[in-house]
């Protein structure tokens, strides 16, 4: 684990449930540029299950949310030519459950698909022994000023 993650390289402070590396009671997700697509690979533990050998929906859900939430902010932050991210949100989530998900490794892939201004939509997947098991669509939307995830990264 040497690379820094995008989590870790713009919000090592972060406490969020989902990718925050200073939440040691969350996934903690790490996120990775690969060209245009952003890659995660996370293993699930034991207390992820939903039953046994499936993890559970809302695990996948926010798994696949915060992945495409910093992939989202990475590329704002290219279009608009700045150094640091800007804080995003999700707007609207969409996620479809294609088939159980296994309690096994697994592989977020995100790609925007569409970005202007302060939003950008995103599609990923999350793939297990070669099958894709969840996919979801999200608009994701840089904050102003007064909202509570203003500056929180």
């Amino acid at each position: 684990m040497t690379e820094k993650s995008i989590q870790e390289t713009y919000a090592p402070q972060n406490r969020c449930f989902g990718c925050g590396p200073a939440n040691d009671k969350g996934l903690r997700i790490r996120s990775f540029r690969e060209g245009d697509d952003f890659i995660c690979d996370w293993t699930p533990e034991p207390h992820h299950a939903a039953f046994d050998n499936v993890l559970n929906g809302g695990i996948i859900g926010a798994l696949l949310d915060c992945h495409s939430n910093w992939a989202a902010t990475i590329v704002l932050m290219e279009r608009n030519g700045s150094s640091t991210p800007p804080c995003t949100v999700t707007s609207d989530f969409h996620v479809f459950l294609k088939r159980p998900t296994p309690m096994a490794p697994l592989r977020i892939r995100a790609h925007v698909v569409e970005a202007s201004g302060d939003r950008a939509v995103v599609e990923a997947s999350i793939e297990s022994n070669g099958k894709i098991t969840d996919t979801c669509r999200g608009t994701f939307v840089a904050v102003k000023e007064g909202h509570p995830a203003y500056h929180r990264w």
